[in-house]
């Protein structure tokens, strides 16, 4: 008996996990433009690895106490603007 497989669904024959993924994205003119930027500022030639980079960073910041502590207060204050009909900032 064959095992039904999914369309676009990774298999393992192994069972073992997955050494790693591929994800590929587009980036606008502006995104490329700030990439080009932030690798020159991490010394990193290379664009997969400068966003691993950054994504790494980004992934500490928002884990941060004090970065959870801002989020809140301003998802917070956007909910009680809306509760209250007042226009929001642009």
């Amino acid at each position: 008996m064959a095992l039904e497989k999914k369309k676009f669904t990774k298999y393992d024959l192994d069972n073992k996990k997955p050494k790693s993924e591929t994800i590929s994205l587009k980036l606008n003119p502006e995104e490329r433009e700030l990439l080009n930027k932030c690798k020159i500022i991490l010394e990193q030639p290379k664009d997969g690895t400068a966003l691993k980079t950054l994504a790494w960073f980004g992934a500490k910041v928002i884990q941060e106490e004090k970065t959870q502590y801002l989020l809140a207060t301003l998802f917070k204050n956007k909910k009680n603007n809306e509760r209250l009909g007042i226009v929001d900032f642009d």
